[in-house]
């Protein structure tokens, strides 16, 4: 049998903060009443915002909250392998090129919704009205050809014909409790899969990197309960081993926000750098 086996895949766009500490240590708490391992991914899929010096720094927040690794994956590595499996979907005619920006997405969605209001994505994006899929194979080469951006986009109805479910994901808590969740990929509509300066999107790496780490438990954040509904219509799609599924809760700060690097929340740098003991940090978090 294949052991259990968890990651934590933090983004070096930021400083670490204690909402990922939280999540990097109930990853390895679980990992460990499993008998498993705790692999790490870098998520630096992003070109304009992942920089070397947040790895390092990601590394060594870690290694001070007492973690270790083997030797991490970096997706900035792997972009063959997402032109593979994008490749995979527009040959099946699952995907097509979408030559809109994102104003000209909100506007074309307005317009299609008219008076009433805009249909959006469980991100709160507007649902892609279409209009790039009724390019005829012509004129999509010709823009191709002159190299005008693009991004991918998943056709979301001949994606549900091509595996019509019904849908849904295995669930466990901490205490050992196991579940089954209904998925309903629909609301995402024809989102994005590959973006225009890099050819995945989160949802299409993630997946593909989840299976060929051989990840059989994948414990993250509430906000990315949503997401799932979509990454398990893409492992079938292509064919990929579907993970258990955990989402905590997520922590929060004063105003009841969720800690965010774009919010400004405090890292777990500042915390050291106030010479904060890492073990009051774990006991603080409920892993004394």
């Amino acid at each position: 049998m294949t052991a259990p086996t968890f990651r934590f895949a933090p983004s070096p766009n930021g400083r670490l903060h204690l909402g990922h500490a939280y999540s990097a240590l109930l990853n390895d708490r679980l990992a460990r009443a499993a008998g498993g391992r705790l692999l790490l991914r870098i998520e630096d899929i992003d070109p304009g915002r992942s920089r070397p010096d947040l790895v390092d720094a990601l590394l060594a927040d870690l290694a001070w909250l007492g973690l270790r690794f083997p030797a991490p994956l970096h997706q900035s590595a792997r972009m063959e392998t997402y032109r593979a499996a994008l490749k995979n979907l527009a040959a099946r005619d699952l995907a097509y090129p979408c030559f809109c920006s994102r104003a000209e997405v909100a506007a074309a969605a307005q317009a299609a919704a008219g008076d009433g209001p805009v249909p959006r994505d469980p991100d709160g994006a507007p649902l892609y009205p279409g209009p790039c899929r009724h390019l005829s194979d012509a004129a999509v080469a010709a823009r191709l050809a002159r190299g005008e951006p693009h991004t991918w986009r998943l056709a979301m109805d001949r994606a549900l014909a091509a595996a019509p479910g019904p849908h849904g994901f295995s669930t466990f808590d901490p205490d050992g409790a196991t579940g089954l969740r209904a998925a309903d990929p629909a609301r995402w509509g024809d989102t994005v899969v590959a973006r225009r300066d890099v050819p995945a999107s989160y949802h299409l790496a993630v997946v593909t990197d989840d299976a060929a780490q051989g990840v059989t438990h994948v414990v993250r954040g509430a906000d990315l309960l949503a997401a799932t509904d979509l990454h398990v219509l893409l492992q079938a799609l292509l064919s990929l081993a579907q993970p258990h599924y955990h989402h905590h809760a997520l922590l929060l700060d004063a105003t009841g926000a969720k800690l965010a690097k774009s919010r400004g929340s405090r890292s777990l740098a500042d915390l050291r750098a106030e010479g904060v003991d890492p073990a009051a940090i774990r006991a603080e978090l409920g892993f004394g």
